[in-house]
């Protein structure tokens, strides 16, 4: 198998460039199945759940070219299936974004019961009864959810009653060609269901409020157009993760290739902690010249604190000058890392959804696990800083949200390398 083996205690400095949003990529594909034709889209990441999504289109019966390693050629023109196999849903919950879609195309969609990584139920209960409102039923049985619409879908008022982020996306997609006006309440802000809901506008969609709890979607009857190119917006998770690693690590380094206003909380919160955070239009450049101020922290769905950025900010915490409180109220399962940074010496007890983290002088590396993708990014953090060598394994969480995250952290001076080696060793 592949791990990550990191030498810590080597300076952290320079440039750093993010790709495209996975959690956007992966939603702008699912929604070329709307315009039957060829849709391109630049700035998509070169990861694996994006690698899986082209595999749920393809077995769709899309075709789709690699026009050079962030632009894809999407054609939607020949698809004749309807149902997302287990073997590839299981692999990415994102799947289930075809949901809507699909609906909205052929009125009819069966998909598998969602995989993805372990952090949490996130049930697809609330995309289930916002579609119902708009005339679709559902049975689910033998692991599938079989979902019609069988009068033409119309639209209506749906209170969702939480912001989901995928509920939000599949209820705008399958609404477009609703009859009269869907009105979302509750509905997410983040910036992936801006980019999705521009995406859709350009293929003739009406849409009003997205980025407000409230979005409106006015149903049109004719057929929406593909788009000829859309760039997908800056991976802001991953610039966090970057920003964090640089303030892990102290020296200057400069994060490029996304909208700070996209991590203004995160970055509020860093510089409560110690952080030099400068801004400009599509960069950040962070050091830090003191020790870390420890400081509560609560994820909430934008624009509250992110959840994917927790585990990265909780080793920052961890190497804090006293003690705080990180409280997760997205996802139940988001400190499964936290077992594996505390073999590296970090002191944190967790109390129900809550961390009380009480900080330390340093960590020390040893072999540890990476049991989700942004855990795995924070324990590879965590070696940067650590007494000798950490060795992170089950790397393909990791490889399921970052691009060249090795690569990019060699350049900016991390004795870092990816391995392979047998399993008896780990």
């Amino acid at each position: 198998m592949e791990v990550i083996r990191v030498e810590g205690g080597y300076p952290i400095t320079g440039e750093v460039a993010v790709e495209g949003a996975k959690n956007s990529a992966l939603k702008l594909m699912a929604a070329t199945i709307l315009a039957p034709g060829v849709t391109t889209l630049t700035n998509v990441p070169d990861i694996s759940d994006v690698h899986v999504m082209g595999k749920v289109l393809t077995y769709l019966g899309a075709k789709i070219t690699v026009k050079n390693l962030h632009e894809l050629e999407i054609d939607t023109t020949n698809i004749n299936r309807w149902d997302a196999p287990y073997h590839l849903v299981a692999q990415m919950r994102a799947s289930t974004a075809v949901l809507g879609p699909l609906l909205a195309r052929f009125h009819k969609v069966v998909v598998a019961m969602p995989g993805g990584c372990n952090i949490g139920a996130r049930k697809i209960d609330m995309h289930i009864l916002g579609l119902e409102a708009l005339g679709v039923t559902f049975d689910i049985n033998h692991g599938n959810i079989h979902a019609k619409d069988e009068h033409g879908l119309r639209g209506t008022l749906v209170s969702l009653e939480f912001p989901s982020v995928g509920a939000t996306e599949n209820l705008m997609m399958a609404s477009v060609h609703a009859q009269g006006v869907t009105t979302i309440e509750n509905a997410a802000r983040e910036p992936e269901i801006v980019d999705l809901a521009n995406f859709l506008q350009e293929m003739g969609a009406k849409i009003k409020g997205a980025g407000t709890p409230i979005i409106e979607i006015e149903g049109v009857s004719e057929e929406l157009h593909p788009v000829e190119c859309h760039k997908v917006v800056g991976d802001r998770i991953e610039a966090g993760t970057f920003i964090a690693l640089g303030g892990l690590c102290g020296d200057p380094v400069e994060v490029k290739g996304f909208n700070p206003k996209h991590l203004s909380l995160v970055l509020k919160k860093y510089e409560m902690m110690g952080l030099s955070i400068e801004q400009g239009n599509d960069f950040v450049r962070v050091q830090r010249k003191q020790p870390i101020n420890s400081v509560d922290i609560q994820t909430l769905p934008y624009p509250g604190f992110p959840t994917d950025m927790q585990a990265q900010t909780v080793c920052l915490l961890a190497l804090g000058n006293s003690s705080c409180v990180v409280t997760e109220n997205v996802f139940e399962n988001r400190f499964m890392f936290a077992s594996e940074l505390q073999r590296m010496g970090a002191d944190i007890r967790l109390e129900g959804h809550h961390a009380v983290i009480h900080g330390i002088s340093h960590f020390s590396g040893t072999d540890v696990k990476s049991p989700d993708l942004r855990g795995g990014a924070a324990l590879v953090m965590a070696g940067l800083v650590a007494d000798g060598y950490t060795t992170v394994s089950a790397i393909q969480h990791i490889d399921r949200g970052y691009e060249n995250f090795v690569p990019k952290l060699q350049k900016l001076g991390a004795h870092i390398q990816r391995l392979q080696v047998a399993d008896e060793e780990m």
